[in-house]
């Protein structure tokens, strides 16, 4: 899973509800809904996700799940979360957002997938699906994005989505209760309009 925040919108960000996602092959990106509460309770609450991500508490609650929908609800330019789901059943499966970790600051993209759902593709889409909503619909002229230094199947998303690596950092991380070491990446709106016109790298 990408490293990712859970901080990064405020309430005074609320306004209408983010554009929607074009949506991928087999996944769709749009909002969290409380009829998922279950769902999201059941994947979130997996010690391997919360490892992996900077802000995701293990265990992961109830409320912990209500919260994330209320997040989702605030869009503005530039900031947006979204429930991954599957095309054909409409079934949550994860998430994936968007946004500036600071006013005007660099907008970092983060995901993550239920594990009965890894190995299989499904993240790619997922992150293309949101890299093109991002690029379409926001301001930046970046992205950026992270992951573990442990986590070479992020590395492998982050690739084929078009980012480039840039270097290595360290990190806070909720679910490993310390300091981790992390790779960072970022890809330029100009190398996402290239991919665009001549497609997703393989």
């Amino acid at each position: 899973m990408v490293v990712e925040s859970d901080g990064l919108l405020d309430e005074s960000c609320r306004g209408a509800a983010a554009p929607s996602p074009q949506e991928a092959v087999r996944v769709r990106l749009d909002m969290p809904r409380t009829d998922d509460l279950p769902d999201i309770m059941f994947l979130a609450n997996n010690h391997r996700i919360a490892m992996n991500l900077s802000s995701m508490p293990h265990p992961f609650s109830l409320d912990n799940a209500k919260a994330l929908i209320k997040r989702a609800e605030i869009y503005r330019d530039n900031n947006a979360t979204f429930a991954i789901r599957m095309a054909t059943t409409g079934r949550f499966i994860g998430v994936a957002k968007y946004g500036e970790a600071e006013a005007g600051g660099p907008v970092h993209i983060g995901y993550w997938l239920g594990e009965p759902f890894w190995g299989d593709g499904l993240a790619t889409e997922a992150v293309h699906a949101l890299v093109d909503h991002a690029f379409t619909n926001g301001s930046m002229d970046e992205l950026t994005g992270g992951c573990r230094v442990t986590n070479p199947a992020s590395r492998r998303v982050l690739a084929k989505s078009g980012f480039q690596y840039r270097d290595q950092s360290i990190i806070h991380s909720v679910g490993a209760r310390g300091t981790v070491p992390i790779e960072r990446f970022n890809l330029e709106r100009a190398v996402w309009a290239s991919l665009k016109t001549w497609g997703r790298t393989a």
